[in-house]
Parts: C-alpha cells; structure tokens; sequence
C-alpha cells in the first residue's frame, strides 16, 4: 500500500534523534490503525449514534451497527455470527473462554500448551488454584505442539483443549487441524487464540473443528479496546462480567461501540487483502531474516522457517548482547522492535516462550522480534539490516 511520508510520520510517531523516520517494527505490540477504520469510526465517535440497547430509533441503528460488526468478523473465520462476543481485550476473551467453560463443565481438566500467551497461561494457574488440574504439553525446538502429545493429554475428565494458532513471541504456526480433530474425536471443546494469526494464515473454525477463537482488533490494524471470543451454539460458558446482560449476557456493560464498528470494518480490509499482504509481507520478512542472520555473526532464528512460520514475524537470538541494549541502541536510530511478547514484558520474568525451546535465561535476554505490518516497506528492511550488524559489534566489545 502507497503511504505519504506525513501519513508515516502520523502513524509511526515521533521521528528519531538522528532525523530520519521512525522504522516501526512492532505491529504484534500495537498495529497503526488504518485510515480507512478510522473514516467510518468517526460519526460513531463525534455524536449522533446512541445505546444498542436505547429503545429509540438512534438505538435501533446503533443496534443494527452492532451486529453487522458482528457479522463481518465472523466472516473472517467461517463461523456463525450469533456467537462472536465482543469484548474490550484479546486477554479477557481468553479469560473468558477458559474460566467460563471451566465453571460450567463437569469435567476439571484442561490441556494446553508449553507455549501460550500469558493470559491463557495465567488463566490455567488461576485453575489449578481452584482444584483443576492442568496439562501443559510441551514444544520442540520450533515450539510446534505435537497433536499426538495433545491426544495422550486427554483424560476422561478433560473440560477444554486450549492451544493458540500462533506464538506471538517466536512465530511457530501450530497445527491447529490436527488438534481439533483429535478434540473432536474426544468430545472436547476446543479454544483457539487466533491473535496473530488471523487473516494470516488461513483459519476456519468448521474446518479446523474450533469450537471457541479468540480475536483481536488491534492486530487487524483496528483500534484498540475491542476484542471477540467467537463461541460454537452448543457451548456454554459461565459471564465473568454481571450486569444488564449484553452480549448475550456473557459480557454485560455498554459496547464500545466506535471501536466494534471498526474492528468490523479492519476484519472486512484482512479478508479482502490479506493473500496479497501475506505474499509482500512473506517476501520482506525472509529479506530481513537472511539479512540479520549474514551480517550478525552467531545469530540464529527462533521458531519455524518458511511456510510454518507467521508471514510477518522474526525473531532471533543474538549471543553475546541483551535484548534491551539493542533495543535501545535501534530506537536512538530511529527503529522501535521488541523482545518478545509485551504483555509478557511486563511480568519482568524471563521468556516462558523461550524456556520451553530450550533457551536458558542468558539465550532468552538476547532474544529479538520484528513483526511487520501494512506500512512496512523495504527500505525500512534495509535501514535494520544495515545498522544492527554494528550496533551488536559495539556492544559486544563493551560486554564484560
């Protein structure tokens, strides 16, 4: 997509000390919201526009702009659009996919993975508190769950089957068909965290037997503050938020509506180009990946490679630096990139991610992540692949 140099600046933020524009390499952090989301958010966000729920004619559209959001981000997964609930976080939607069902099921067994976000991972701790027992399946050395290893988790009392499409920290696609197969065949729920991955990679909830998909606005370059948990008919979850009984009564309090309209309109842009993003985006992560990896000397990739790998994502190990001085050193030159998760960021805690491929905390502090996103170009590659290799020289004849 074409972009002005002032859209680039209104969109990436600040320009760097040296002058140059900001190369923004964290979408997976936070994604600029497009224009055209913003154009049709913006009557709902200057007046004019009432309650879903206000039982006169501002109401009424209101209501009816409500559902067709809700309509265009079912479509984006093939799944029904009774069932998408909106509500304000990717990470309350997990919340309520594991908590909810946990409250309502017979069984008291969950099974996920070695490698999920922090929300799911914090979710599943906050059962064990509760007398629920966990099964946390491990990873190999790309972080890919093995469905065999899912199946042989699966005990007779097993409520739900949680594993997310995609590591957002190392960008490992899972095999999310194979799972729900073997979900399925057990009579077991299925939850997908499809943050990420979705309008990525292709991801239909009838074919791939998902019975509960967690999405997010944010990263379909929609705003912030609105999210969805997607749920089959026939499950049944337990609200974790009690009031006037919206959303189905599954997430009470007024919807954000502003920004549900444009999560609807971002789900509708991804569906509609996203196969040609994902070929450029492929093409420039593969640029920035071979380039890194032949001017950093020891530097190796986290995660898949290729086809099994999230088409905007790369992360790295770079021995001998930490991540949060190369961090520094890029933003000084005007590129902002990450160390992995920034939700996990804040626990302060090394990588659960990349503990569970084999890192120890020393490989893990050298951990780096690029996702790219709609506006990056390649000469905004190039600048990364031209000023790391001496960044990590110089830090490295600093280190001790």
């Amino acid at each position: 997509m074409a972009r002005s140099s002032a859209s680039s600046s209104a969109r990436h933020g600040s320009r760097a000390a040296a002058g140059v524009s900001r190369v923004y390499l964290d979408y997976a952090g936070f994604s600029p919201v497009d224009p055209r989301v913003l154009a049709v958010m913006r009557p709902f966000l200057e007046g004019g526009i009432g309650n879903p729920a206000a039982p006169h004619s501002l109401g009424f559209e209101a209501r009816d702009s409500l559902d067709g959001a809700r309509a265009k981000v079912a479509r984006l997964f093939g799944g029904a659009p009774a069932g998408v609930i909106f509500t304000a976080t990717a990470t309350e939607a997990n919340n309520l996919a594991l908590r909810g069902l946990a409250a309502r099921a017979s069984g008291r067994h969950v099974v996920t993975s070695a490698v999920e976000h922090i929300s799911v991972l914090n979710a599943c701790r906050e059962l064990e508190k509760q007398g629920y027992g966990v099964t946390s399946v491990p990873v190999d050395a790309d972080g890919r769950v093995d469905p065999d290893a899912i199946a042989r988790a699966i005990r007779r009392d097993t409520a739900l089957v949680s594993v997310t499409a995609a590591s957002g920290e190392i960008g490992t696609l899972q095999p999310v068909r194979e799972i729900g197969r073997i979900a399925r065949a057990h009579g077991v729920p299925f939850h997908v965290d499809a943050v990420g991955a979705l309008g990525r990679v292709p991801l239909a909830v009838d074919e791939c037997g998902v019975d509960l998909l967690t999405a997010s606005s944010n990263d379909l370059c929609g705003p912030p503050g609105a999210a969805a948990l997607w749920i089959r008919g026939e499950i049944k979850l337990a609200p974790l938020t009690l009031g006037g009984g919206q959303e189905g009564g599954y997430r009470s309090g007024t919807e954000n509506l502003p920004a549900i309209v444009g999560m609807g309109v971002a789900a509708d842009l991804v569906r509609s180009e996203g196969p040609a993003e994902v070929a450029r985006l492929s093409a420039l992560r593969d640029r920035l990946v071979d380039g890194l990896l032949a001017g950093v000397a020891g530097s190796r990739v986290t995660g898949a490679r290729g086809a099994g790998r999230l088409p905007h994502h790369a992360s790295l190990l770079i021995p001998g630096v930490k991540a949060d001085a190369v961090l520094m050193e890029l933003d000084f030159r005007g590129v902002s990139a990450s160390s992995g998760s920034a939700c996990a960021t804040l626990t302060g805690q090394p990588s659960h991610v990349l503990r569970a491929i084999g890192c120890d905390d020393a490989m893990a502090e050298s951990s780096l992540c690029f996702t790219l996103g709609r506006w990056t170009t390649a000469p905004e590659i190039d600048v990364v692949i031209d000023v790391l290799p001496a960044i990590v020289t110089r830090l490295r004849r600093l280190a001790p």
